[in-house]
């Protein structure tokens, strides 16, 4: 519920508080006063675009101010944003600036959306710009969705669920399809690539193996000259028997040691050391040998892995420098085969899903309009009384459903048709009903609707425009009998209506020959009489317009 309304530098108004009460609170004066900046700023509070035009003149900025008293199982999404609570209360702000507006909700700044949302839960409100809305067949949709209530919105979650999966899937679908010629160019390229790897069936490192290869073939003449020529430093030539080598002398050098080996024992471990440099240089020697042996010319090996290695650089030039990296591109691509040919089944996949999703939503949609027709003529009946009491007794109101595309609201367009009298053929509400027929609808519509509701924030701007009398009698009742259940706060021009409300602001300006400024105060008792009475029309100080006035607010309280 709201208990206070801030406004400052907004419009006229240079800074006004209101404090509605739990009931019916009304908001009266002359015009021009400003009245209506209340209404304009709980729907700013309620998410409203903002107009850097709303700004008073001479004011940097406009602040709009809202305190709610938060009820159970509503503090859970605040303390999502961060927003403090002071004794169960929450204070809402925003700010009009010449370039941007901003939104905090208990000291949070929350972006607009956000705070909008949130509102828009504990406050509706009926401004002029509702009144177009209530012309156009997606808010006629929403109202009668609203009175359907908790049967339509069992139907609905599931419904919109569906719709959802179904236009995720469909979406897939159409990009699978739209890329069909694109996935089997992709596809035929992948597979080109992957047979010409596997009919030359490269092995891994088999490249730099082979260039090792065909180095050692061309100089293999070079090879052998320099093997032969270590192994007569080692061994020696066979037929030189004065030619010193390397094993001669180390065999030397150890018949030489071997006596004093006796005499000494420190030359153990040096005999042994010469030991094994002479089999060492035995062993090396022996690998010379068969090295030159190995060291045969080869010319049609040769040929072959020139071939072989023209053969793998085709593909090198194509899939990666090295073999290694054509094979890491040929396990890639088969895994990329591998998706691009599940695409396909994909594609029937999604078929099925969508057709059968279609079937789910076709049903669920025929539910949904069986539904949306029972609450319609039901709805119809209740405003149609509701009609009657306002004074317009042989006034018709329907709802007609006509197919429409499924969407995610079912199949079903909601157009609401109204006739003022009997001669005339029932039309489009926003087309044939004036002004003043319009608010009498809206506020017959919502006195129905709010049977369930309670606790909630009507705002009412211009309700009674276009009535007077006895009709702005019924509507003041109305009003009063939706402020037992909801808190209702309303900008009227009419006492008739003003007589109902428990509480009474007057929006009054004053001139002081350069700015006119706006201020709100509370009118109760002889001071509420005489405001009454001005609203009738009468005079401050005539008996008779103050005994009127007397009689009106006693009459609206005997009746309420």
């Amino acid at each position: 519920m709201l208990v206070e309304l801030r406004i400052a530098d907004l419009g006229v108004i240079g800074d006004a508080t209101i404090e509605p009460g739990p009931g019916f609170t009304a908001v009266t004066g002359e015009t021009g006063a400003g009245k209506t900046m209340i209404v304009t700023g709980l729907a700013l509070l309620a998410g409203a675009k903002a107009d850097p035009r709303l700004v008073r003149n001479g004011a940097g900025r406009a602040l709009v101010e809202g305190r709610w008293r938060v009820g159970p199982g509503q503090d859970g999404p605040l303390a999502e944003l961060g927003a403090e609570l002071e004794d169960g209360e929450v204070l809402v702000s925003r700010q009009l600036g010449a370039t941007r507006s901003r939104m905090a909700v208990g000291g949070a700044q929350v972006p607009l959306a956000t705070g909008a949302a949130l509102v828009g839960e504990w406050v509706t409100v009926h401004g002029q710009s509702e009144q177009l809305r209530l012309g156009t067949p997606e808010r006629q949709r929403e109202v009668l969705d609203r009175y359907a209530a908790e049967a339509l919105a069992a139907e609905l979650e599931p419904y919109r669920a569906d719709f959802a999966a179904r236009r995720a899937a469909a979406a897939e679908l159409a990009e699978l399809t739209t890329r069909s010629q694109e996935r089997a160019r992709e596809l035929d390229l992948l597979r080109f690539g992957l047979d010409e790897i596997a009919r030359a069936d490269p092995q891994p490192g088999e490249d730099r193996a082979l260039a090792a290869e065909a180095v050692r073939l061309q100089a293999v003449d070079d090879l052998r000259q320099a093997a032969h020529a270590a192994l007569v430093a080692l061994a020696g030539e066979e037929d030189a028997f004065d030619a010193t080598d390397a094993l001669s002398l180390a065999g030397a050098a150890r018949k030489a040691l071997a006596p004093a080996v006796e005499k000494d024992a420190e030359l153990t471990p040096i005999a042994e050391e010469l030991a094994g440099a002479v089999a060492g240089l035995a062993d090396v020697a022996s690998s010379l040998a068969s090295y030159a042996t190995g060291l045969d010319a080869d010319p049609l090996r040769l040929e072959w892995i020139a071939g072989r290695r023209a053969e793998l650089a085709h593909l090198t030039r194509k899939y990666g420098e090295t073999v290694d990296e054509v094979l890491a591109w040929a396990r890639d691509a088969a895994v990329r085969v591998t998706q691009l040919d599940a695409g396909d089944a994909r594609v029937g996949e999604l078929r099925a899903t969508v057709a059968a999703l279609d079937a789910r939503l076709a049903a669920g949609a025929a539910r949904i309009t069986a539904l949306r027709e029972t609450a319609a003529a039901e709805l119809a009946r209740l405003v149609s009384a509701e009609l009657t009491a306002l004074a317009m007794p042989r006034a018709r109101l329907s709802f007609a459903l006509s197919p429409a595309e499924l969407g995610p609201h079912g199949a079903d367009q909601v157009n609401l048709l109204f006739s003022a009298n009997p001669g005339s053929a029932p039309g489009p509400l926003g087309k044939v009903a004036s002004g003043g027929e319009l608010s009498r609808v809206r506020l017959a519509l919502e006195v129905v609707l709010a049977t369930e509701v309670t606790g909630q924030t009507f705002v009412f701007d211009e309700v009674d425009a276009g009535v007077g009398g006895a009709v702005a009698l019924e509507i003041g009742r109305r009003l009063a009998r939706l402020a037992e259940r909801c808190q209702v706060v309303v900008v009227t021009h009419l006492a008739q209506v003003a007589a109902f409300a428990d509480r009474h602001y007057v929006v009054a300006k004053s001139d002081d020959g350069s700015v006119t400024t706006s201020g709100v105060r509370l009118v109760e008792e002889e001071d509420r009489v005489e405001v009454l009475a001005r609203m009738m029309g009468g005079l401050d100080s005539s008996d008779s317009s103050l005994a009127h006035a007397r009689e009106l607010l006693a009459s609206a309280s005997a009746s309420a």
